[in-house]
């Protein structure tokens, strides 16, 4: 039977993926700077085989056959993602990935050097082979798939959002926030007159810290017998399901940069150790593209980790791995601050979708060809003189050089953190709606209704039906923007 020997093509193929996974957290938490070029070489090639076996024609003819096959409606939903996957990996040729994959780790091993540097400069030749490839790539997914550019590559990490439908939702964003920002700075200013905040008085240990945040994100219910915890240059949630890698960076004068860390990528990994084990090595058995997965970590950082009520619960932890004792009012001001910053990973919820914008407007560009990678320095401090009265334009580190995802090749990415934090609102309000003790349960520390509507409505459907099909079912709507700005009115307005 087709479909019985595709299970076994698929499973083999999860192995190599599991290696690559693996791979690629190692290389980012504990690998040798010494060991880059090499580790490159490796997972270029194991990428290249990835590919080959991925994309094998005998796949198309498997396909075809077990759609013949008496399934049941699981496994011919498994089939429909499968032939999606396919047709997707097939418009890349294995000698293309090989090559690309083994830039971008090169550029990416680069970009930690030189963005310590502040070394625009010398960075830009690595940037500009990998965005030459991201351009071929995209001319290649374009005329398979029947899109624009970089509609393709949206398509990568969101299937079925496209340009045109986001850069009407993300103006009317910026219509808001241009107006709204200096609301909740006003009204941020009176209460600090009123009362001035207690600063953030370090030092804190980092074990400590780590302490902190292994406490929290088990909490809000990590099963920490599959994951981790590690230090890296760039936060993220790596690893397979089984394994689930997730990493912060520490600062020793706020603790609360590093704990919003952990419990963002607490957000992506509660989905990975959720999803369907049994079609794990099935594309059904996915998460469902990245502004799901980001919906996922922002309602953890954002709709718990910052709700008063979740502090009611946290607040004596402080005390217990800290040392120190706060108050509630002494807090909030920090989890609630909003403040026009440079960095994104560092930005409060305000502010943070124009962080996003911006990079959306520009990688269009890049993908087109209208901007340059020389020029992206001048264009990124326009773009933040803008929208929020800040330049970059000496000093590229916390400028361009700020983030992993284009060093990294991931074009297309940046508007699933926007269009994630607009569900995860949207799933609060449907949450709430249907558990109105949604906060008293978060004050006692009580997290299992908030999972287990989450397990039910989005974890374990995996990449069962689109996106917007998914957001549909579990809050009887599709997306609304209104659940995004009214949570933002609410918790930050006057």
């Amino acid at each position: 039977m087709s479909f019985a020997k595709l299970d076994v093509h698929l499973h083999k193929l999860e192995a190599l993926e599991h290696a690559l996974a693996i791979l690629g957290a190692d290389e980012a938490t504990h690998m040798a700077i010494g060991g880059g070029e090499k580790r490159a070489e490796a997972m270029a090639s194991l990428a290249g085989l990835h590919h080959r076996q991925a994309s094998t024609p005998e796949i198309a003819d498997w396909i075809a056959d077990a759609e013949n096959e008496d399934l049941d409606e699981t496994k011919k939903i498994a089939l429909i993602e499968l032939k999606r996957d396919y047709t997707n990996l097939t418009c890349l040729p294995s000698e293309f990935v090989e090559r690309q994959t083994g830039a971008r780790m090169r550029c990416e091993q680069l970009w930690r050097d030189l963005r310590a540097k502040n070394d625009w400069t010398n960075f830009v030749p690595a940037l500009e082979n990998v965005i030459s490839l991201v351009r071929e790539e995209a001319a290649m997914r374009a005329s398979v798939l029947g899109l624009s550019p970089y509609d393709a590559m949206m398509e990568q990490y969101d299937p079925g959002n496209r340009a045109d439908m986001v850069a009407p939702v993300f103006d009317d964003l910026k219509s808001f926030l241009r107006d709204f920002v200096p609301e909740a700075l006003a009204v941020q200013e009176e209460r600090r007159a009123k009362t001035p905040p207690r600063p953030l008085s370090g030092p804190y240990a980092i074990e400590k810290q780590r302490e902190l945040g292994l406490a929290l994100m088990t909490a809000v219910g990590f099963d920490i017998t599959h994951g981790s915890l590690s230090v890296s240059h760039h936060p993220f949630c790596g690893g397979v399901p089984s394994d689930v890698r997730i990493t912060t960076r520490y600062k020793t004068n706020d603790f609360l940069s590093s704990l919003m860390g952990v419990l963002h990528e607490t957000g992506h990994a509660l989905y990975e150790q959720n999803l369907p084990k049994e079609w794990s090595h099935w594309p059904l058995g996915k998460a469902r593209g990245m502004s799901m997965h980001e919906s996922q970590s922002l309602f953890v950082e954002k709709q718990i980790g910052r709700n008063p009520s979740f502090w009611e619960f946290a607040l004596p932890h402080l005390g217990q791995y800290l040392g120190q004792t706060w108050s509630m009012a002494e807090l909030l001001p920090h989890l609630h601050q909003v403040e026009p910053g440079l960095i994104r990973v560092d930005a409060d919820e305000v502010t943070y979708p124009l962080h996003v914008i911006l990079r959306f407007e520009l990688e269009r560009e890049l993908i087109a060809g209208t901007l340059s990678v020389s020029d992206i320095p001048e264009a990124w401090d326009a773009r933040m003189r803008d929208y929020f009265g800040l330049s970059t334009i000496d000093n590229p580190a916390d400028g361009p050089m700020q983030d992993v995802h284009w060093p990294s090749g991931a074009f297309g990415y940046f508007p699933s953190y926007t269009l994630g934090a607009m569900m995860a609102a949207q799933q609060w309000a449907a949450f709430e709606r249907q558990h109105p003790t949604a906060n008293t349960d978060l004050a006692a520390g009580n997290f299992e209704p908030i999972n287990t509507w989450r397990r039910q409505n989005i974890w374990a459907k995996g990449s069962s039906a689109s996106t917007p099909a998914l957001l549909e079912s579990a809050t009887g709507e599709s997306l609304n923007a209104i659940y995004f700005t009214n949570h933002l009115r609410a918790r930050y307005g006057a």
